[in-house]
């Protein structure tokens, strides 16, 4: 798995999740979906994000480039 794949997975993840707590628990939990969704703009952008450094930093490679 790669730094990519990674971080597309937990963002998947967390949407996912935090859909579900909106849905049985409160719906203040939009909240993380919004952030989430933010992050994921800002990072098209930017090519970086907080978890890309985290997942770094736990050794997986970067996506070979074509």
């Amino acid at each position: 798995m790669t730094v990519e794949r990674a971080v597309r997975l937990l963002a998947g993840v967390i949407v996912l999740v935090s859909l579900a707590l909106a849905h049985w628990v409160s719906v203040e939990w939009l909240w993380l979906t919004a952030f989430v969704g933010l992050n994921l703009l800002q990072s098209a952008f930017t090519n970086w994000c907080p978890a890309m450094s985290f997942f770094k930093w736990m050794g997986l490679p970067p996506a070979a480039r074509l």
